[in-house]
């Protein structure tokens, strides 16, 4: 049995600076809307709006059993590509690039009041194990001083000082340098933990497209579209166990957790079926994906995320999705 004695450890007066920032991040987002009220705050680019299912394993070790992942089953799901940054650039500047699953017909209570009901759950997903920033004021200073480019390092610098500053920017480049060919070959991670169960995690979701060295994609979505024309697109949706806070801590969101230490476990089988994106319905699907909301608090009680980045970002997404007017939680009934 994995460690249970995990535990988060709030910093004083923290909600009071979540509001602040996700003010801020609410002007950003109104400017970079340009008069639409469909923008997100960040990752506003998406670069592939898809049908999946997610199948749950069977004969997976006890302590994985959890939540939705309790038993084999079969979920539909939707999923969404996208670039990591406020503004839609084109797909070969170096970015973040994200993976986010909403699965459909999971029962439980949620934890988002007003939504507990909801019959979704979210799993967001980025291509580095870890953030380049320990919470979310880190997070925020660095936002926060990009927004004069000349003065960015300088203003950084005076936050976090030159030593924490280097590590910062080396983490920026390690995690957005590489050139991406396929969003089909990337490995996706959640970062940062969620609970599971009596324990806690962090999910990665890995290929089973092998990676094929190659020059960037000027349009991801359509090398993707063109992988799903000819077939379906898979990944592992896996989990890597809490171990201690030392080496695998819950409210430092830098940290790597070490492989060799926690292996990660598959949980399931996340498919994206074969389809046709550049068709009617292809682009109705795609509309109708850049309306919903994706949040890592769309989540049974017993997958509910978990350290400072996630309570930062429940805030943010709260102000982010009024701001926007999202579609209703999906309940698997739509058609396109």
């Amino acid at each position: 049995m994995p460690a249970t004695d995990w535990r988060e450890q709030p910093s004083p007066g923290e909600h009071e600076r979540f509001e602040a920032h996700a003010a801020f991040l609410a002007t950003l987002q109104q400017k970079h809307a340009r008069g639409s009220s469909r923008s997100r705050a960040l990752h506003a680019k998406g670069t592939g709006g898809l049908e999946a299912q997610l199948t749950v394993l069977g004969e997976l070790p006890e302590h994985a059993r959890v939540g939705l992942f309790a038993a084999p089953k079969t979920y539909r799901a939707y999923v969404r590509f996208s670039n990591g940054d406020p503004a839609v650039r084109r797909d070969r500047v170096a970015d973040v690039r994200g993976l986010a699953i909403k699965v459909l017909g999971v029962g439980g209570k949620k934890v988002i009041p007003g939504l507990e009901d909801a019959p979704t759950q979210d799993f967001l997903l980025i291509q580095t194990p870890a953030t380049p920033f320990k919470d979310t004021d880190e997070f925020m200073g660095f936002v926060r001083a990009m927004q004069v480019p000349a003065l960015a390092l300088p203003r950084i610098a005076m936050l976090l000082g030159l030593s924490r500053t280097l590590k910062l920017l080396q983490g920026l480049k390690t995690g957005t340098g590489a050139p991406v060919p396929s969003l089909a070959t990337l490995r996706y991670y959640s970062a940062v933990p969620l609970r599971f169960g009596a324990c806690a995690v962090k999910l990665d979701a890995l290929p089973k497209t092998p990676f094929v060295a190659g020059p960037t994609a000027e349009s991801l979505n359509a090398e993707l579209a063109a992988r799903l024309e000819k077939g379906p697109v898979e990944f592992d949706l896996r989990a890597q166990f809490f171990v201690d806070e030392r080496r695998t801590p819950i409210e430092d969101a830098s940290v790597v957790w070490p492989e060799d230490l926690s292996p990660f476990v598959t949980l399931a089988r996340l498919t994206l079926p074969r389809q046709t994106v550049d068709s009617e319905r292809g682009r109705r699907l795609a509309d109708f994906v850049e309306r919903l909301s994706f949040d890592p608090w769309h989540a049974q009680e017993e997958l509910r995320p978990l350290g400072n980045i996630m309570r930062g970002r429940n805030v943010a997404y709260r102000v982010s999705t009024q701001a926007r007017g999202v579609s209703k939680e999906p309940d698997g009934t739509e058609t396109f």
